[in-house]
Protein backbone atom coordinates (compact mmCIF):
# COMPACT_ATOMS: atom_id res chain seq x y z
CA UNK A 1 0.00 0.00 0.00
CA UNK A 2 2.86 2.35 0.91
CA UNK A 3 4.65 1.61 -2.36
CA UNK A 4 1.44 2.15 -4.31
CA UNK A 5 1.02 5.57 -2.70
CA UNK A 6 4.61 6.51 -3.56
CA UNK A 7 4.18 5.35 -7.15
CA UNK A 8 0.91 7.25 -7.43
CA UNK A 9 2.58 10.37 -6.02
CA UNK A 10 5.47 10.05 -8.48
CA UNK A 11 3.08 9.49 -11.35
CA UNK A 12 1.18 12.63 -10.45
CA UNK A 13 4.41 14.54 -9.93
CA UNK A 14 5.95 13.48 -13.22
CA UNK A 15 2.63 13.67 -15.08
CA UNK A 16 2.07 17.24 -13.89
CA UNK A 17 2.39 19.45 -17.02
CA UNK A 18 4.12 22.21 -15.07
CA UNK A 19 6.79 19.85 -13.72
CA UNK A 20 7.18 17.70 -16.81
CA UNK A 21 8.10 20.77 -18.87
CA UNK A 22 10.54 21.89 -16.24
CA UNK A 23 14.10 20.81 -16.94
CA UNK A 24 15.35 21.38 -13.42
CA UNK A 25 13.32 18.71 -11.57
CA UNK A 26 15.93 16.54 -9.92
CA UNK A 27 15.17 13.10 -8.48
CA UNK A 28 17.50 10.85 -6.48
CA UNK A 29 17.48 7.45 -4.87
CA UNK A 30 19.38 5.99 -1.89
CA UNK A 31 19.53 2.28 -1.11
CA UNK A 32 19.10 2.08 2.65
CA UNK A 33 20.10 -1.58 2.54
CA UNK A 34 23.47 -0.70 1.00
CA UNK A 35 23.97 2.13 3.47
CA UNK A 36 23.39 -0.34 6.33
CA UNK A 37 25.80 -2.82 4.75
CA UNK A 38 28.60 -0.60 3.46
CA UNK A 39 28.74 2.72 5.30
CA UNK A 40 31.43 3.33 7.90
CA UNK A 41 28.99 4.07 10.78
CA UNK A 42 26.99 0.90 10.04
CA UNK A 43 30.10 -1.30 9.82
CA UNK A 44 31.39 0.21 13.07
CA UNK A 45 28.04 -0.36 14.82
CA UNK A 46 27.80 -3.97 13.65
CA UNK A 47 31.37 -4.70 14.79
CA UNK A 48 30.56 -3.21 18.19
CA UNK A 49 27.48 -5.46 18.38
CA UNK A 50 29.58 -8.51 17.53
CA UNK A 51 31.98 -7.61 20.32
CA UNK A 52 29.14 -6.92 22.76
CA UNK A 53 27.35 -10.21 22.07
CA UNK A 54 30.40 -12.47 21.60
CA UNK A 55 30.53 -13.70 25.23
CA UNK A 56 26.86 -14.69 25.19
CA UNK A 57 27.27 -16.39 21.84
CA UNK A 58 30.21 -18.40 23.17
CA UNK A 59 28.15 -19.46 26.19
CA UNK A 60 25.32 -20.61 23.95
CA UNK A 61 27.71 -22.56 21.74
CA UNK A 62 29.18 -24.19 24.85
CA UNK A 63 25.70 -25.19 26.02
CA UNK A 64 24.89 -26.59 22.56
CA UNK A 65 28.07 -28.64 22.60
CA UNK A 66 27.17 -29.93 26.06
CA UNK A 67 23.76 -31.10 24.81
CA UNK A 68 25.35 -32.76 21.78
CA UNK A 69 28.01 -34.49 23.92
CA UNK A 70 25.47 -35.72 26.46
CA UNK A 71 23.22 -37.02 23.67
CA UNK A 72 26.16 -38.87 22.11
CA UNK A 73 27.18 -40.31 25.45
CA UNK A 74 23.61 -41.45 26.11
CA UNK A 75 23.42 -43.19 22.73
CA UNK A 76 26.74 -44.89 23.37
CA UNK A 77 26.00 -45.92 26.98
CA UNK A 78 22.27 -46.67 26.66
CA UNK A 79 22.95 -50.35 26.01
CA UNK A 80 24.60 -50.82 29.42
CA UNK A 81 22.25 -48.52 31.41
CA UNK A 82 19.20 -49.50 33.34
CA UNK A 83 15.85 -48.08 32.18
CA UNK A 84 15.68 -45.65 35.13
CA UNK A 85 19.23 -44.37 34.49
CA UNK A 86 18.44 -43.88 30.82
CA UNK A 87 15.23 -41.96 31.64
CA UNK A 88 17.08 -39.81 34.17
CA UNK A 89 19.76 -38.98 31.61
CA UNK A 90 17.13 -38.22 28.94
CA UNK A 91 15.34 -35.90 31.39
CA UNK A 92 18.62 -34.14 32.15
CA UNK A 93 19.39 -33.74 28.44
CA UNK A 94 15.87 -32.45 27.74
CA UNK A 95 16.24 -29.88 30.55
CA UNK A 96 19.59 -28.64 29.22
CA UNK A 97 18.21 -28.62 25.67
CA UNK A 98 15.24 -26.44 26.75
CA UNK A 99 17.64 -24.05 28.45
CA UNK A 100 19.80 -24.01 25.31
CA UNK A 101 16.81 -23.17 23.08
CA UNK A 102 15.59 -20.50 25.51
CA UNK A 103 19.05 -18.91 25.61
CA UNK A 104 19.23 -19.00 21.79
CA UNK A 105 15.82 -17.34 21.46
CA UNK A 106 16.65 -14.63 24.01
CA UNK A 107 20.01 -14.05 22.34
CA UNK A 108 18.39 -13.58 18.91
CA UNK A 109 15.74 -11.26 20.33
CA UNK A 110 18.29 -9.15 22.22
CA UNK A 111 20.65 -9.03 19.25
CA UNK A 112 17.85 -8.00 16.87
CA UNK A 113 16.66 -5.31 19.27
CA UNK A 114 20.18 -3.88 19.67
CA UNK A 115 20.83 -4.12 15.91
CA UNK A 116 17.63 -2.17 15.25
CA UNK A 117 18.67 0.46 17.81
CA UNK A 118 22.10 0.85 16.24
CA UNK A 119 20.78 0.91 12.69
CA UNK A 120 18.19 3.54 13.58
CA UNK A 121 21.05 5.78 14.75
CA UNK A 122 22.86 5.11 11.46
CA UNK A 123 19.64 5.92 9.58
CA UNK A 124 19.31 9.23 11.41
CA UNK A 125 22.89 10.15 10.50
CA UNK A 126 22.32 9.01 6.90
CA UNK A 127 19.13 11.06 6.64
CA UNK A 128 21.03 14.19 7.73
CA UNK A 129 23.70 13.48 5.12
CA UNK A 130 21.02 12.89 2.47
CA UNK A 131 19.38 16.21 3.36
CA UNK A 132 22.73 17.98 3.08
CA UNK A 133 23.38 16.43 -0.33
CA UNK A 134 19.84 17.29 -1.44
CA UNK A 135 20.28 20.93 -0.47
CA UNK A 136 23.80 21.24 -1.92
CA UNK A 137 22.88 19.65 -5.24
CA UNK A 138 19.35 21.03 -5.40
CA UNK A 139 17.42 17.74 -5.44
CA UNK A 140 13.64 18.07 -5.48
CA UNK A 141 13.01 14.55 -4.21
CA UNK A 142 15.15 11.70 -2.86
CA UNK A 143 13.57 8.29 -2.30
CA UNK A 144 14.84 5.53 -0.05
CA UNK A 145 12.57 2.73 -1.23
CA UNK A 146 11.63 1.89 -4.78
CA UNK A 147 10.53 -1.12 -6.76
CA UNK A 148 12.69 0.07 -9.62
CA UNK A 149 15.18 2.87 -9.99
CA UNK A 150 17.53 3.90 -12.73
CA UNK A 151 21.23 3.84 -11.86
CA UNK A 152 21.27 7.38 -13.24
CA UNK A 153 19.44 8.68 -10.14
CA UNK A 154 21.13 6.41 -7.57
CA UNK A 155 23.22 8.53 -5.19
CA UNK A 156 23.91 5.73 -2.68
CA UNK A 157 27.66 5.73 -3.36
CA UNK A 158 27.79 9.46 -2.70
CA UNK A 159 25.92 9.02 0.60
CA UNK A 160 28.16 6.14 1.70
CA UNK A 161 31.23 8.22 0.89
CA UNK A 162 29.87 11.19 2.85
CA UNK A 163 29.10 8.91 5.80
CA UNK A 164 32.74 7.82 5.84
CA UNK A 165 33.55 11.21 7.33
CA UNK A 166 30.97 10.84 10.13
Amino acid sequence: MKRFAILLFLGLLIGNPVLSKSDDFKLGFVSTERVFRESAPAVKALKALEKEFAPREQGIKKLGNQVRDLQGKLEKDSVTMSESQRRRRETEIAKINREFKREQREFREDLNMRRNEELSVVLQIANKVIEEIAQEEKFDLILQEAVYRSPRIDITDQVIEALGDK
